[in-house]
């Protein structure tokens, strides 16, 4: 998704604008998210760009969109561009450390 959305839309109250772009980014997301993964990946990592236009756009984590956006309607923007792109990888599962399985062990007892 590459898209600039707008916040200041004619008949329309700004706050519902912004929760309709959260709605949309949402919905993006979990589409992105219920398509078949590649061989030998097991998850759908997201590379993401916000700014106020797209030659501005730097790049922010994942968990900051919600916040980019909130922040963009804060500050009274017209618009602003964000971009998401789905990329699949392989993630490690995390390996119990021998200080963790005593630890366990302990409050279990």
């Amino acid at each position: 998704m590459k898209k600039t959305f707008q916040l200041i839309v004619a008949n329309k109250n700004k706050d519902r604008q912004v929760e309709s772009i959260k709605n949309d980014v949402r919905k993006y997301i979990k589409r992105e998210r219920t398509k078949r993964l590649p061989e030998n990946c097991n998850y759908w990592n997201f590379d993401c760009k916000f700014g106020k236009t797209q030659e501005e756009a730097t790049e922010i984590r994942f968990v900051d969109i919600t916040k980019s956006i909130d922040i963009a309607a804060s500050e009274n923007l017209d618009s602003f561009y964000l971009e998401l792109v789905a990329r699949a990888e392989f993630r490690k599962p995390k390996e119990k450390t021998q200080t963790n399985n005593e630890e366990d062990e302990e409050l279990e007892d």
